[in-house]
């Protein structure tokens, strides 16, 4: 699952500017931190709503994604 979300779903959101890391996966419960611009998108839970439905497609599992918002450290530098 991990290299699934790093290798297919990971480069369609870079091309827009965001980037996801795959944090854990347990219980239907699939954990991701959004950084970059899916840090800030307001639409980010149709984007996870995508992933799950891709998963399921490619894997047959019905996942839950949990999303954790991380700024880079450099937008906090002033």
């Amino acid at each position: 699952m991990q290299e699934y979300v790093e290798n297919v779903l990971a480069p369609r959101l870079r091309g827009d500017g965001g980037w996801v890391e795959f944090v854990d996966c347990k219980d239907g419960v699939m954990t991701l931190v959004f950084r970059g611009e899916c840090s800030k998108c307001h639409i980010l839970d149709r984007c996870t709503r995508w992933m799950e439905e891709k998963i399921e497609q490619q894997f047959g599992e019905k996942v839950k994604i949990q999303a954790v918002r991380r700024k880079p450290y450099f937008w906090d530098v002033k």
